[in-house]
């Protein structure tokens, strides 16, 4: 493996309430396609975030990033069960967000902003 100096970052805010969401179940997944539309995909790493709402490591630090596709799985379902027990309906239960590192030199910041009914994302800084 190739040494470079890209990682994967992420954050987690509760736009519904206006705050950081903590103790986000948040899981790193690497994608390989192996053809005839099969993939394998194989856990990389699984953390928690803090009361900021942000990871106290990077999923992958300095060293560690790859060309390839990636998914972060966000556990939602769990952190709407602790954190809004007034709201009747969740939607969402896991929040697969995929994307492209072609650059592993970069920081891959990808945050998400999440609701009851809705979530969004964007690659951040």
């Amino acid at each position: 493996m190739q040494l470079n100096a890209g990682r994967i970052t992420t954050h987690v805010l509760d736009t519904s309430i206006g705050v950081p969401a903590a103790g986000v179940r948040i899981e790193l997944y690497t994608v390989k396609r192996l053809g005839n539309d099969e993939e394998r995909i194989s856990k990389v790493k699984e953390s928690l975030t803090n009361p900021d709402g942000r990871l106290d490591a990077p999923l992958l630090p300095e060293g560690e990033l790859e060309e390839g596709e990636y998914e972060l799985r966000f556990h939602v379902d769990q952190y709407f069960a602790q954190a809004q027990a007034e709201t009747t309906h969740v939607l969402w239960t896991v929040v697969p967000i995929r994307f492209a590192v072609k650059d592993t030199g970069s920081h891959y910041h990808i945050p998400l902003l999440i609701a009851p009914g809705g979530y969004s994302t964007y690659r951040g800084s």
